[in-house]
C-alpha cells in the first residue's frame, strides 16, 4: 500500500504547490510511482507548475462525484513515466468535494501508487481538512517568519485532531519544510533562525529550501525545479528532502551566504 502525504500550510504563498511538484518529481525520479493531487478546488495551480494545464479534461471533483473515471482524470507526466497528476476543478468550489468521494479516490490511489502527495489549499477550512483527512504523513511548509510559523502551529493542531489516524488514537507523521530561507537575512535578524522555527513547532525538520530565482523560473516554464535545474541548491535541497521523506538519514546543513569580493575586502556581509 502506498503512503499518503499531505503538503500543507496555514499561510498562503509559502511555496506549497511548488514544493509538492518538486518533491513529486524527486520521488518519481528514483523509480517510485507517484501521483500528485491538487485539492485547491476553484483555483487550480498544480497543473501549471507541472506543465500540464493544456491536458486537463477531467478533474478531482468529476471523479469524486462519479462523472468521470479516475483513469480518465489522471494525467501522466510526459517527462517521467512514473509521475501522474490529478488536477483540481477550476469552475467549482470546495463544497463540491465530499469526504466519502475523497476517501474512495485516496483508497484507490493508495493501492496503485507508492506515494500519493496531496497539495492542500492554505488555511484551516474544509478543503484543507479534506486534503489532510486520510494522510499518513504531512509536510508542513513554512517560511521563517512569525506569521507563517504561527499558522503552521495551528495546522499541526488540526493534523493531531481532524485526521482519520488521530481519531483512531494514532499520529500523522509530521515534517517541517522551511522554504524561502535567506542566510544573509537570517544573519541580520530579518527572519527567524531555523532553531527558532523548530523550537516553536517542535516538529522534525525535513529540509531547508533556500530562496532562489530558479524556482520561479522553473514554475513559469511548467517544469518543477528538481527537473528543470537539478544542480541548483534549491533543487538539491528538495531532492534531499525527498530522500528524508523516504526514511533516509541524511545530514542537514544550513544554506550558507556567499560573500562577494567587495564584502570580503571590507569584512562586511552582503546586503
Amino acid at each position: 500500500m502506498g503512503k499518503v502525504v499531505v503538503v500543507t500550510s496555514g499561510k498562503g504563498g509559502v511555496g506549497k504547490t511548488t514544493s509538492t511538484a518538486a518533491l513529486g518529481v524527486a520521488l518519481a525520479q528514483t523509480g517510485l510511482k507517484v501521483v500528485v493531487i491538487d485539492f485547491d478546488v476553484g483555483l487550480r495551480n498544480l497543473d501549471l507548475v507541472m506543465g500540464a494545464e493544456r491536458r486537463v479534461v477531467f478533474d478531482l471533483v468529476n471523479v469524486t462525484q462519479g462523472s468521470a473515471k479516475l483513469s480518465q482524470a489522471l494525467i501522466r507526466d510526459k517527462r517521467i513515466d512514473t509521475l501522474f497528476l490529478l488536477p483540481a476543478s477550476q469552475t467549482r468550489d470546495k463544497d463540491a468535494l465530499t469526504e466519502e468521494g475523497v476517501s474512495n479516490v485516496i483508497t484507490t490511489l493508495r493501492a496503485k501508487f507508492d506515494y500519493v502527495l496531496c497539495d492542500s489549499p492554505a488555511g484551516i477550512e474544509r478543503g484543507a481538512q479534506l486534503a489532510m483527512r486520510f494522510a499518513d504523513a504531512a509536510v508542513i511548509v513554512t517560511n521563517p517568519e512569525v506569521s507563517s510559523v504561527r499558522d503552521s502551529d495551528r495546522i499541526i493542531g488540526l493534523l493531531d485532531s481532524k485526521t482519520v489516524l488521530a481519531e483512531r488514537g494514532e499520529s500523522v507523521t509530521k515534517h517541517i519544510l522551511v522554504t524561502r530561507y535567506d542566510a544573509a537575512r537570517a544573519a541580520r535578524g530579518e527572519m527567524l533562525a531555523i532553531d527558532d522555527v523548530l523550537e516553536i513547532l517542535s516538529t522534525p525538520l525535513l529540509g531547508i529550501i533556500p530562496e532562489s530565482q530558479a524556482i520561479l523560473r522553473a514554475s513559469n516554464l511548467g517544469t518543477p525545479v528538481t527537473l528543470n535545474d537539478p544542480t541548483n541548491p534549491a533543487a538539491r535541497a528538495y531532492m534531499e528532502a525527498a530522500k528524508r521523506l523516504q526514511g533516509e538519514n541524511l545530514p542537514l546543513a544550513l544554506p550558507t551566504h556567499r560573500r562577494g569580493f567587495i564584502d570580503r575586502l571590507f569584512g562586511r556581509k552582503a546586503a
